[in-house]
């Protein structure tokens, strides 16, 4: 079993913004996987069931805004009994141009919220990572401005391409390891 946790905020109104790309991801995933989101109230997400060359993958959009996405995670660990390793947090990652994808193991926030709230509510940072490029942050904007800002039409062309080949990585990853995923996409 995968389990995809993609974050982001809920809402129209953040709906095409940079640090929703996490969201976005997660969108053409479930389309990809042939699969639909519905509301799980006492995990506070989103979640949607597919699968994936016979294996389980569970898409999951905490609707707790992006500073308590953590709250998300550790009640559907609680609930299931699953383990860290099972997962996969997408992210949108400031630091790396917006054509860019990472696949990462372990590690701090990189002063990303929703990750500090999944780190303190789950009490480790050991735990698979797929940073989404939105940058570079214009140096005239603060960062809150920027990602909470909109994607324009040039930007949204190569956030399609960027997100086809981050689905083409998870899907990859879900067959083999991080470390071959690594190897593979993180150029």
């Amino acid at each position: 079993m995968k389990i995809i946790v993609a974050l982001g905020n809920p809402g129209n109104k953040y709906s095409n913004t940079r640090h929703n790309a996490g969201f976005i991801f997660a969108d053409k995933l479930a389309e990809k996987l042939s699969c639909s989101f519905s509301m799980e109230n006492k995990f506070k997400a989103e979640i949607a069931k597919g699968e994936y060359n016979t294996q389980a993958v569970w898409i999951i959009k905490p609707q707790t805004f992006m500073n308590l996405s953590g709250e998300s995670l550790r009640a559907f660990i609680n609930f299931y009994k699953t383990d860290i390793s099972d997962f996969l947090i997408v992210f949108d990652d400031i630091s790396l141009p917006l054509s860019t994808i990472r696949f990462k193991a372990n590690g701090s926030s990189g002063g990303h919220n929703g990750i500090k709230s999944i780190i303190q509510h789950i009490s480790t940072d050991k735990f698979d990572r797929l940073k989404i490029g939105i940058g570079p942050q214009p140096t005239f904007m603060k960062s809150e401005d920027f990602v909470l800002g909109q994607f324009s039409s040039d930007e949204r062309k190569t956030l399609d391409e960027t997100m086809a080949k981050a689905i083409e990585g998870t899907l990859f990853l879900i067959d083999n390891d991080l470390y071959q995923a690594q190897n593979k996409y993180n150029k």
